[in-house]
């Protein structure tokens, strides 16, 4: 059976699709789509995904969107995933489930509404708004000391576990995304929270090498936003 994932690695749930492919051995045909360059408006594109977003899988003729959904299919649909990943038992898959919902309208809104207001949107000419970039990074700050002080319990990865979810990566590659802003972020924000820094260290080393190899693409997309930066901040004097 022919699976294709659709991504663009400087995406966090991309990056999160691409690594539990790789850790679990599912094999797949990678099509990047660059939002950067607008290939995901692209009438083609449309036709995989009406939404326009990534990232997306093509399972011979069954598409799907929408990065949970997608962790939740590949780990039911394919053999030899092991159960950790997407329990079978029903309260403890319920409890995946929560921690997925609550991310979308907690830690992501507020990663975006900091990075977005801060970097990406002035990267390509969209003015950013202080208010909401410390509104988003209110709400961040609020979502990793809830992860500190509830989702992560008293073991290595969330709800105590001493093995990763599918919401373990979908949240660190979120929490991740935080590095690709300004030089101060990691301290400020991510610094006083040493719970959170060391759930990072075991869930790459639970996916490695997959988890850094993908990642490498941080740093070179933080150079690449930071010269956009400059270059509108020129053009607007």
């Amino acid at each position: 059976m022919a699976l294709k994932v659709y991504v663009d690695r400087l995406s966090q749930p991309s990056r999160a699709i691409w690594i539990f492919c790789k850790a679990n051995g599912i094999e797949f045909e990678e099509v990047k789509i660059e939002l950067g360059k607008g290939q995901h408006r692209t009438p083609e594109f449309a036709e995989v995904n009406p939404m326009k977003q990534v990232p997306v899988i093509v399972h011979d003729d069954f598409k799907l969107f929408e990065s949970h959904a997608i962790l939740i299919y590949l780990a039911s649909a394919f053999p030899g995933v092991a159960d950790h990943w997407y329990p079978t038992d029903v309260k403890e898959r319920a409890k995946v489930h929560s921690v997925l919902d609550w991310h979308h309208s907690n830690l992501r809104r507020g990663s975006v509404g900091l990075l977005f207001n801060t970097t990406i949107g002035i990267a390509f000419g969209v003015p950013g708004d202080p208010k909401a970039a410390a509104e988003g990074e209110k709400l961040l700050s609020a979502s990793l000391a809830m992860i500190e002080s509830y989702w992560l319990g008293d073991g290595p990865f969330l709800f105590g576990n001493s093995k990763p979810s599918i919401a373990d990566l979908a949240l660190v590659c979120e929490v991740l995304q935080i590095e690709i802003g300004d030089e101060s972020y990691r301290d400020r924000i991510l610094g006083p929270c040493k719970k959170i820094l060391k759930w990072i260290e075991d869930v790459k080393a639970a996916t490695a090498p997959h988890f850094e190899k993908i990642h490498t693409i941080i740093p070179l997309a933080k150079e690449h936003l930071k010269q956009l930066k400059i270059q509108f901040s020129q053009k607007s004097v």
